[in-house]
């Protein structure tokens, strides 16, 4: 994939909202591209995480137990969609199962090279910070209306 296209794809993340075209262009310089056969466990439920990933090519479905035995299917992926990126801040354990449904590829940024990024780049600290307040917000009010 075009990094452009990821660029692109990155910019629709809340985490990376406030990020500019140049800012997000460092971030997918530091992606690596993955490929995945069908039936791959990408991220499991209540493991920790330190992965952010984005679909890239395929189709993917997450799972989710809750207080159930069994898992249910709550959604399907395909490219373009994201996840994990609350693992780059938190390794806190994954809140779904998800796995592909056919062969997959996946841009992947692990925490570390995230970390090494802030490093390089610290002006992106206070936007990451401005994109994770947008989320809160709009969460809350989502919340709030319910």
């Amino acid at each position: 994939m075009k990094r452009d296209q990821l660029v692109d794809h990155l910019s629709k993340v809340p985490l990376f909202s406030a990020c500019s075209k140049s800012d997000l262009r460092i971030v997918a310089r530091h992606a690596t591209e993955v490929e995945a056969p069908v039936d791959t466990v990408l991220v499991r439920e209540g493991e920790s995480g330190d992965t952010f990933f984005v679909l890239l090519a395929g189709v993917a479905s997450v799972r989710r137990k809750g207080s159930a035995v069994r898992s249910r299917q709550v959604a399907t992926l395909g490219p373009g969609s994201y996840f994990g990126e609350l693992a780059l801040l938190d390794s806190g354990p994954r809140n779904a199962t998800i796995a592909a449904n056919t062969p997959v590829t996946l841009a992947v940024i692990s925490a570390r090279v995230f970390r090494t990024l802030l490093r390089e780049v610290p002006a992106m600290n206070e936007k990451l910070l401005t994109g994770m307040a947008r989320r809160l917000r709009e969460s809350d009010g989502a919340a709030a209306s319910n």
